[in-house]
């Protein structure tokens, strides 16, 4: 029985330990990104710290310490450009520097496209339901997509639909596929569902799936003449 226990309890002690593994390997990238952005002016403001008082910036200068100075002044960053973008004169200033940056080209493809990526994300294309399943990478298997827009296809006349599919467990990677509208399956999630369906490996999910489109037409009896 020994043996047996030895072998129980070291696989329960993995299936408790890989969701904490998962879940620091994201917050370690997305914390990791972003104290990467202060990590800059934290060497700055110690180098200028050296010329001053060059013991007191010796001892500051420990690996944790500036990570977590970066992080702090990364996120105080970020809510006062989130405060000053919802008022007035932040808005114009945005504009503004839209404007500036949509004279550059390779910038402004890069910025225009995240930004119209991140503005889409946040309404449904023409009233469709954002989060889809889509067969990929062959027919008959399902993965989770978002619908970032909505196109008509030339001589068809068909809609297609760009979906992006994240990866698990780090969404911020994925596919980009162009799928006719007839051919996604909508669900009813929302985006955190789906959020949390991708970094959970399908663990957090619900218990039944809609069936696709195909499958309905395929199960619906023909009427009789």
């Amino acid at each position: 029985m020994r043996p047996f226990r030895v072998k129980r309890y070291l696989l329960t002690g993995l299936l408790t330990f890989i969701p904490l593994w998962v879940t620091w390997l994201v917050f370690k990238f997305i914390l990791g990104m972003l104290a990467g952005i202060g990590a800059p002016l934290v060497a700055g403001l110690l180098g200028t710290l050296a010329l001053v008082a060059p013991r007191t910036a010796e001892s500051l200068n420990m690996e944790w310490l500036n990570f977590i100075l970066a992080l702090v002044i990364t996120l105080v960053a970020l809510y006062l450009l989130g405060f000053i973008a919802n008022r007035v004169i932040g808005q114009r200033f945005l504009t503004a520097f839209d404007g500036l940056l949509a004279r550059i080209p390779l910038v402004q493809t890069i910025y225009g496209g995240t930004k119209k990526l991140m503005a889409v994300l946040q309404n449904k294309p023409s009233g469709m339901q954002r989060v889809v399943l889509i067969d990929f990478p062959r027919r008959g298997m399902k993965v989770v997509g978002f619908v970032t827009r909505v196109m008509i296809e030339e001589g068809s006349g068909r809609e297609m639909a760009a979906v992006y599919i994240p990866t698990t467990p780090n969404p911020t990677g994925g596919y980009l596929e162009l799928v006719p509208v007839d051919e996604l399956t909508p669900t009813d999630w929302t985006m955190d569902q789906a959020m949390a369906f991708i970094i959970s490996g399908g663990a957090v999910a619900p218990d039944t799936l809609p069936a696709s489109p195909s499958q309905l037409r395929q199960d619906t009896p023909e009427p009789h003449a």
